[in-house]
């Protein structure tokens, strides 16, 4: 016990006097933290950023339910440039005659076929009695495997069926922002508004989904896709069939024979390739996961140059402190002081300025990181791995580049120490 209660003093002596020689010099030790700063906050920015996109990535990528492949003209990320562009742009739309022949093709070997396409192009604003939306509402025409096909649930009225959709009748099911700003004070249900220039008469409204990725999945507003091509046209326009196997265990066979549907459909010969897309949930995820792994690594390099960066300047103004010193250690060596001691004093003075600018950079970056969620509304994270790994790289930085201006300190002869001027 006395033994512990003398070493406890004696380190406490030590981080003492390590503080009070960095003290002495407050400027340079702030420009030496902040090489470790930059490089420790690169990496937990990043790191804090995609913890937080892949924490929401059931409810943001997850778009499509389960079970579910689609079919599409354009991949899922259409931020390819160049002639990688150019060739889906150059594509053969999915017309609605082919999407037609693929249901018929799988009825009965499919749960649910849902049939849709988009206006993007469509600035999309409803009005009832005056007041209206924000002029971007996304307009979409489809059957009624719609909810199904990506997640969303009716709160209440009633969903598209298939006589809306043979009929092509005007009618229309609305987000749950849509009924908040129109319809405040009473139901929606039966209420005629007018969409885009045309008049629609609400039939239902769907549950609140919230965000994913910044961007609200209740302002959209969904119509029979024979309505949507009468009202918007159908010549320039893709339509995106999303198909629900029976179950998980079917879901492969039923990918293959819809494959085949589909090819048939697009009147492909057998050694032409595929001139449609195919995603599912899980091949949307693995494509996020794969970009997040190169994110981290660039990160990571990035850090890992900075660190060392940082390293070397601690060690440079290790080795001026020390020749600063050098009368210093010479006079405690004389009175006792043994290079043991010298030799702790500047490790920890090392590791406490590396230290120092690691819980700087930690907290820096999860501002940043998390700033950005916020940003992109989704949920807030701290990447306590992230961060306990910051603090040892950092306790190995100062030591590692430390070692050798304290190995030089505890070696100077104490004679010769106090001759230095």
């Amino acid at each position: 016990m006395f033994g512990i209660r003398i070493f406890s003093m004696l380190f406490g002596e030590i981080i003492a006097m390590a503080l009070n020689s960095l003290g002495a010099n407050k400027l340079r030790s702030a420009l030496t933290m902040i090489g470790i700063t930059i490089g420790v906050f690169s990496v937990i920015s990043v790191m804090t950023a995609i913890g937080a996109l892949q924490s929401s990535i059931e409810s943001g990528i997850s778009f499509l339910g389960s079970n579910i492949f689609q079919f599409a003209k354009y991949p899922a990320n259409m931020n390819a440039g160049g002639n990688v562009k150019k060739k889906y742009e150059n594509r053969r739309n999915i017309t609605y005659r082919q999407a037609l022949h693929y249901y018929k093709l799988m009825e009965g070997s499919a749960r649910e076929i849902c049939l849709k396409s988009f206006a993007y192009e469509v600035k999309g604003q409803a009005v009832y009695k005056g007041v209206k939306t924000t002029p971007s509402l996304l307009v979409v025409g489809a059957n009624r495997s719609f909810l199904t096909a990506n997640a969303y649930t009716l709160g209440y009225g009633r969903n598209i069926n298939d006589e809306d959709v043979d009929l092509a009748r005007s009618v229309i099911v609305v987000g749950k922002m849509i009924e908040k700003r129109l319809f405040p004070h009473e139901t929606p249900i039966g209420k005629l508004i007018r969409m885009s220039g045309h008049t629609f008469t609400v039939i239902g409204v769907l549950t609140e989904k919230g965000t994913a990725f910044g961007q609200s999945q209740d302002d959209l507003c969904i119509m029979p896709i024979t309505r949507f091509f009468e009202d918007f046209g159908e010549a320039k326009r893709t339509v995106n069939i999303a198909t629900q196997a029976f179950s998980v265990e079917t879901y492969n066979r039923t990918l293959d024979k819809a494959v085949g549907a589909m090819r048939i459909a697009r009147g492909l010969r057998a050694n032409q390739e595929n001139d449609f897309e195919i995603y599912s949930n899980d091949s949307l995820k693995s494509a996020f996961i794969s970009i997040a792994g190169v994110v981290r690594i660039g990160a990571f390099v990035i850090s890992f140059i900075a660190l060392v960066a940082a390293g070397i300047g601690i060690m440079n103004i290790m080795l001026v402190s020390v020749t600063e010193r050098t009368k210093e250690i010479g006079v405690r060596k004389s009175i006792g002081a043994r290079s043991r001691d010298i030799l702790h004093q500047f490790l920890t003075e090392a590791v406490f300025i590396s230290e120092a600018g690691g819980i700087v950079g930690i907290i820096l970056g999860v501002i940043g990181g998390d700033l950005l969620a916020a940003w992109l509304k989704v949920d807030l994270i701290f990447p306590f791995e992230w961060a306990f790994a910051g603090l040892v790289v950092c306790s190995a930085i100062g030591i590692g580049f430390g070692l050798y201006p304290a190995y030089r300190a505890a070696a100077l002869d104490p004679i010769e120490a106090l001759r230095y001027e």
